[in-house]
């Protein structure tokens, strides 16, 4: 076997793999001997005809797909391993038949390989910088959630339904005069305030008394999912049929105690703590992401189709993801939209191929700013890790997984890049929006 690589259009490789007669006569007997056994000739046993007696009846190229796949199969890895250091697949190969002949047998593969990002620049740029501050608001309102959640569920009756309510409805949508697929259900539980329905509708529920029958105007959104609905108005008639309200627990040391904390105070100043923390993560997120949005505005990829559908996905199963925990299937999600899974997954077209530059565009800093992670600053990761779970390191490191070292030395080495690209550029820090 001999093999020549050459550079393809849009960021492929064409492979072309030669083999001599004989190897591919090799493979052929041996696609005979798998396959026989499917075979019936008269005057032989079932799987017992002779090799050429099955291709005089079914024609000489009998194996030969089986046999090409063999070859193939048993070659393409071990190309892949010896140009490792030239290319890397990101795709199944598009495999082509280019001569069978007495002289030779030639299979070409063009593969989808990691294409090489142009960086104009990427060093003394004006870069947007973030900071979020903690107010004593935020701090109240992450308390008043809790409380929330701790809340005791008590049957409302005697008043019209408010905001923060469950409210319990029958509903049946209607658009034009007629009933719409996916508008109507009965004993649906609407928190009210929660966003949940169109904009108006709940504000509209807000004051009905148990018992009573509303017809409720709204209008469909224009970037509504379902195609036959944008813009177009629809009336609600919605019964309630119950009202849930809550029993919100005292903000006292009683309940700061079922938390974590001794006192108020105690519980007030972790809650601030455990918010400056998740604003300082979040900063630093949205810094890294404006950091790498600029430099891509200078930077250029031919990126593979490949790549950009196995971005969309890795974002379609986020998504299923998210979902789920919401106790929504996707195959429902997406009969109500009336879309098939690849019509939706476009959506994340656009996202795909940014986020794919991104990460292009990070490996190739990484690499030609030679930033390593020592041995010292894994270890220290490790250790962090383990100490986070209750554990000895030693102990915990016995239990790893190879991938997790890889993504720790990964995870160092993106962060060296980015406090490089902060250090190297005029980061401007972005007003807060309130």
């Amino acid at each position: 076997m001999k093999y020549n690589v050459t550079p393809a259009e849009k960021s492929t490789v064409k492979i072309e793999i030669t083999f001599t007669p004989e190897e591919f006569a090799a493979a052929n007997d041996k696609a005979y001997v798998r396959n026989r056994g499917k075979f019936t000739v008269n005057g032989f046993r079932k799987g017992k005809a002779p090799k050429h007696v099955l291709e005089m009846y079914y024609g000489k190229g009998l194996f030969y797909e089986d046999a090409l796949n063999d070859l193939f199969n048993d070659n393409y890895p071990e190309i892949l391993t010896a140009e490792k250091e030239n290319f890397m697949p990101v795709g199944d190969p598009a495999l082509s038949v280019e001569e069978i002949s007495e002289e030779k047998v030639v299979l070409v593969a063009v593969t989808p390989v990691k294409p090489d990002v142009e960086i104009e620049k990427y060093t003394g740029m004006k870069i947007e910088k973030y900071e979020y501050t903690v107010t004593d608001a935020d701090v109240e309102k992450d308390i008043e959630q809790t409380r929330e959640r701790f809340a005791e569920s008590v049957e409302v009756t005697g008043r019209p339904a408010q905001l923060g309510d469950v409210a319990n409805i029958d509903f049946v949508g209607k658009t034009d005069g007629k009933e719409f697929e996916g508008g109507s259900a009965k004993g649906f539980d609407l928190t009210l305030g929660s966003g949940q329905f169109i904009a108006g509708f709940e504000d509209q529920v807000v004051g009905m008394n148990i018992g009573e029958t509303k017809d409720i105007g709204v209008t469909f959104p224009e970037n509504y999912q379902a195609e036959e609905l944008k813009g177009k108005p629809a009336v609600f008639t919605v019964t309630l049929n119950k009202l849930t309200g809550k029993n919100l627990p005292a903000l006292d040391d009683e309940f700061a105690k079922k938390l974590g904390s001794d006192t108020v105070d105690a519980y007030k100043a972790k809650v601030r703590e455990r918010l400056e923390k998740n604003a300082a993560s979040r900063a630093l997120n949205d810094t890294e992401n404006s950091i790498i949005t600029e430099i891509a505005k200078v930077s250029k990829a031919e990126i593979p189709e490949a790549m950009v559908e196995k971005q969309e996905e890795y974002s379609m199963q986020r998504m299923e993801y998210s979902l789920m925990y919401q106790g929504i299937r996707l195959d429902d999600y997406l009969k109500y939209v009336g879309q098939t899974r690849d019509e939706y997954k476009k959506n994340f077209e656009e996202e795909a191929r940014r986020a794919v530059l991104h990460q292009l565009i990070v490996e190739k800093l990484i690499k030609e700013l030679a930033i390593e992670a020592t041995q010292e600053e894994i270890d220290a990761k490790v250790a962090e890790q383990a100490a986070s779970v209750g554990k000895e390191t030693e102990e915990y490191k016995k239990n790893m997984d190879p991938r997790q070292l890889e993504y720790i030395e990964g995870d160092i080495k993106v962060t060296k890049l980015f406090e490089y690209l902060q250090a190297n550029n005029e980061m401007v820090v972005k007003p807060e929006e309130k």
